[in-house]
């Protein structure tokens, strides 16, 4: 009845684009075949749902069934996009349809007859593929729903305790029985003839192989060693770059032996169900262990290039052990899965047999944190560092701290009957830290090749090309550690798929394709624009008569519009919708606008500055006392370089509606004022003729408008004169100043004319008090003196601090 509701609907979607006949020819039998199928899929997904007693695997199953169909949905969605656009534009050119009782010509009603027929065609399927991709999320979000509930209640489950002695002796039997299993297994199938033939017949492979595998396990080590010496014979000796390669080959040629030794044994058939389950873990088990002892052996090669600055040599070698026996206890947790596969035991065997696993792993764990702690020696050094470190050390720090909680409560959970939550906490945190010890390893590799390659030596493991290979490590990472900390691989792979659909921010969908065409769109643009700013800074504008600030200014506005214009061709080529975003923009724009009026107020004035040039770059100004040349204007400010080589930084506010004083607007030409005075009794008009040759004879002097001297008047201690001259360029202002008044000085000793200096005569009123007696009388001391006090034998020195600020002349 679900199903011919569900298709009924389907029919009654297409019967509102047009006839049932013309409609029914608009998906093809393939279509509606694969449509029919699905519809079947999605019901019993339905009612596996509703039922919910399918196993976990089944589920699973189901799920990559749907996610099938829903991809294939997906990407019907998107199908004809650009013909449905074109045939929604030549309707709109068509204009609207006639009211009711309103007819148009018959050659414009067949077209948009045969228009809408041919855009109905194209948006039924559609339509059809929209709703399917619906009703698929729908399914595998409940699967995932169901599956993570179920995760859940097996985390939280609590089953027998470990301690409770009535469980210990049926899980001894139950460990005993598996084992006596495995041999009997074995030995029974090494008598049958199928084995003996079967080794007969691949004898010889069985014989190579094993020979491989005894060289490599045997001489893996030594001919990596070799091979280290023939590639360090290629360059970068001493850099570390081939000690890292020889390390992994250390590993990896053993790991191969080991490969080729269970692929001889497997061959041999002498296994039976369990042994082979057993024997085909092997490979991965030998990876673990030789993983660890690679970490073990990277970390002590680490120190020993730090001269053990922080764990001494036997420090790292006690803690390369525990890493060792953390891949020993990870094995045997494998071990103990696998044994509860096999043999389907109890949940007391199995709390009884994991148990011992459980407590032995956080051991380890706390007596790496102690192992990490630094030596005594070191500690005040190390606490100074820790107070300076931030971001990977505060993470390290933080990671030993919960190895230690996790080393307390993992067994106490374990005791408590949570099995599984105990091992779901302990083991990931093993994976989790020696993986984040790899990530390290591999930067440090990494930086060390950069160092080897750019010449850098040791300093690139400090530069920002460490630090950004540090973060994409660590973004890798993220997947591996889901997956260590209970993430199902379907998790990753529907966050991946809705990543790549985008999503939705104010009606805007953005996807990761639409996000890195606008990227790549605008980065092609804004170089061209630099480009371009380039060619017109260098090449074209130098040969044209244009001032330096008209072409700072031509240069800055070029560089504005095409980085507008990049970011809108990059907006429209991404496919990106900004109009739903209109609202949105209006409602902030005020706030942006109160928040953010300084900003604004300095992004118009730059503009201005730019259109209306008041000022240019390489003028000189005088802006709120700051005086010097203009260096650069940018959007929001305008850097001024003072005459004492310093920037001043000047919002290009304060420029608009500040006053400014721009000495070589226009042009260079300037005037300078020269003062100078003379003694009383001097012949002004000799003193006229001496300055007027002066101004005249200097070169950066016009001849038009002549120079002037003028008499300014009688001062308080000189006849004042004032040279007063137009430059040809006044940022000579200072050296024509400096000129003239060393010739106005070699002249006037020549012609014998004075250049008075301020003097004061003192006239002492009263002088003859100041004058001793030869009897004086001591006058009565008006006030009662202190008989502690000192007497004075000598007037109190008068400071500059004393003295009156008047002009006065009197004292």
């Amino acid at each position: 009845m679900l199903q011919q509701v569900r298709l009924f609907l389907v029919l009654m979607i297409i019967c509102l684009f047009g006839l049932g006949g013309v409609a029914s020819a608009q998906l093809t039998d393939r279509q509606s075949e694969y449509y029919q199928d699905w519809i079947s899929t999605a019901d019993r997904a339905e009612s596996v749902i509703q039922a919910n007693r399918a196993s976990n695997a089944a589920l699973e199953n189901l799920r990559s069934e749907i996610n099938e169909y829903r991809e294939d949905f997906n990407k019907a969605r998107s199908a004809n996009t650009d013909r449905i656009q074109t045939l929604e534009s030549q309707l709109k050119a068509l204009g609207a349809k006639p009211a009711d009782g309103e007819t148009e010509p018959e050659d414009i009603a067949k077209l948009r007859a045969h228009l809408e027929d041919q855009l109905n065609s194209l948006r039924v399927p559609r339509i059809i593929s929209e709703e399917a991709f619906s009703r698929a999320n729908g399914l595998i979000s409940e699967i995932d729903r169901i599956i993570r509930d179920r995760q859940k209640r097996e985390l939280l489950k609590r089953g027998p305790s470990p301690f409770n002695p009535v469980y210990w002796g049926p899980a001894w039997v139950d460990v005993k029985e598996a084992t006596r299993s495995l041999i009997n297994e074995t030995v029974e199938n090494m008598r049958t003839d199928v084995v003996h033939e079967r080794i007969r017949e691949r004898g010889l492979g069985i014989v190579v192989l094993l020979a491989m595998s005894v060289v490599l396990l045997l001489f893996g080590r030594s001919w990596s060693e070799k091979g280290g010496a023939y590639l360090r014979s290629l360059g970068g000796r001493g850099s570390g770059v081939w000690t890292f390669v020889v390390s992994l080959l250390r590993i990896l040629l053993p790991w191969l032996g080991v490969v080729l030794l269970v692929s001889a044994v497997v061959m041999t058939g002498v296994l039976g169900l369990r042994g082979t389950l057993l024997v085909q873990n092997i490979p991965y088990w030998a990876a673990i262990i030789f993983y660890f002892d690679w970490i073990g052996r990277q970390v002590y090669l680490m120190g020993a290039s730090q001269n053990f600055k922080r764990l001494s040599a036997g420090r790292i070698r006690e803690l390369r052990v525990y890493l060792d026996l953390l891949a020993v206890m990870l094995i045997l947790h494998e071990l103990v899965l696998l044994f509860e596969q096999i043999e389907n035991i109890s949940d007391a065997t199995r709390a009884v047999v994991g148990f011992p696993v459980i407590v032995v792993t956080a051991l380890l764990l706390l007596r790496v944190r102690q192992v990490r702690q630094t030596e005594p020696e070191q500690a005040s050094a190390d606490q100074e560092a820790n107070r300076r470190a931030a971001g990977f050390s505060q993470l390290i720090e933080f990671l030993r701290r919960a190895l230690f909680m996790l080393g307390i409560a993992t067994p106490i959970l374990a005791a408590f009957g949570y099995i599984n939550a105990a091992e779901a906490i302990v083991f990931p945190a093993v994976k989790t830290l020696v993986l984040i010890a790899a990530l390290v390893i591999v930067q440090r590799f990494i930086s060390t090749v950069y160092g080897w390659l750019s010449g850098q030596g040791e300093a690139a493991r400090d530069s920002l090309f460490s630090v950004l290979v540090g973060f994409a490590l660590a973004i890798l990472s993220l997947p591996v550690l889901a997956l260590y900390w209970g993430a199902r691989e379907t998790d990753l792979l529907e966050a991946w798929s809705r990543l790549l659909q985008g999503f939705d921010i104010g009606g805007v969908r953005i996807s990761p394709s639409n996000f890195l065409t606008f990227v790549a769109v605008f980065a092609i643009g804004y170089t061209l624009t630099r480009l371009l700013q380039s060619g017109l800074r260098n090449s074209l504008l130098p040969k044209t008569t244009i001032d330096p600030g008209g072409q700072n200014a031509i240069v800055s506005g070029t560089g504005y519009v095409g980085i507008f214009l990049a970011a809108l061709v990059a907006i429209i080529i991404a496919g990106f919708d900004l109009s739903s975003l209109a609202i949105v923009a209006g409602a902030l724009s005020v706030g942006i606008g109160f928040g953010l009026q300084t900003i604004v107020s300095n992004f118009v004035s730059g503009i201005i500055l730019l259109v209306e040039r008041p000022i240019s770059k390489g003028d000189w100004i005088d802006v709120n006392g700051m005086m010097g040349y203009v260096r650069d204007i940018s959007v929001r400010s305008t850097r001024i370089e003072t005459f004492d080589r310093t920037d001043v930084i000047v919002p290009n506010s304060d420029l608009i509606s500040g006053v400014v004083t721009n000495y070589t607007r226009g042009n260079t030409i300037g005037r300078v004022i020269v003062p100078v005075g003379v003694a009383y009794g001097t012949d002004t008009r000799k003193v006229e003729t001496i300055l007027g040759e002066i101004a005249n004879g200097h070169p950066m002097v016009l001849a038009n408008p002549a120079p002037s001297v003028v008499f300014q008047g009688f001062g308080a201690d000189s006849l004042d004169f004032e040279i007063r001259a137009i430059l040809r360029d006044v940022n000579w202002v200072l050296s024509v100043k400096s000129d003239m008044n060393h010739e106005i000085n070699r002249r006037f000793v020549e012609e014998g004319i004075e250049i008075p200096f301020a003097q004061r005569d003192i006239w002492l009123r009263n002088a003859e008090v100041l004058q001793g007696h030869d009897d004086p009388q001591p006058e009565p001391d008006p006030l009662p003196r202190n008989p502690a006090s000192p007497k004075r034998s000598a007037p109190v020195d008068l400071t500059e601090t004393d003295l009156d600020s008047s002009d006065g002349d009197e004292l």
